[in-house]
């Protein structure tokens, strides 16, 4: 595989994400207004399994101070909610409330409607040549994931 070819994917799907993605996600029951960003937390949370703000912290890559400050806004909306670990009484478990579910099911990377006028850009030929060509790249990432190498990847090791 020529190097071109993964400079072509670095050049031309930043282009793609940042002409599409959603900067904000509304909850359609009350209206609330959400950052991409804590539309991302409760993407990372669940409503049975808690969560400790610290390992939830280091694996989005922010410090601690800064995910109990997001934390805090999601909890004022009533999206998440914080209790005493059961195994751990020094820990503090984050869990999604009902709302904070509706969120998360609701939540889109992408915004539907900006993805539909980017289409409408390309002729038939050119966008069946290009949803092709992403179900390709995306049945190639499924494989790679199964693989185990991202898993590889993440702890240090090579691909």
């Amino acid at each position: 595989m020529a190097r071109a070819d993964v400079e072509t994917v670095l050049r031309c799907y930043p282009r793609i994400y940042f002409a599409c993605h959603r900067r904000h996600v509304r909850d359609g029951r009350t209206q609330a207004l959400l950052s991409a960003h804590q539309a991302s937390v409760l993407d990372h949370l669940d409503d049975v399994e808690g969560t400790s703000l610290l390992s939830l912290a280091r694996h989005m890559g922010v410090t601690a101070s800064t995910m109990s400050l997001t934390v805090d806004r999601l909890e004022r909306g009533g999206y998440v909610t914080r209790a005493r670990s059961k195994e751990d009484g020094r820990r503090v478990d984050l869990r999604l409330t009902a709302a904070g579910v509706r969120i998360k099911r609701q939540q889109k990377v992408l915004e539907p409607e900006l993805i539909a006028a980017m289409l409408r850009h390309l002729d038939e030929g050119g966008r069946q040549e290009a949803l092709r060509g992403l179900e390709l790249l995306a049945e190639a990432a499924g494989k790679m994931m199964a693989s185990g190498k991202l898993n590889r990847f993440l702890r240090g090791g090579a691909v």
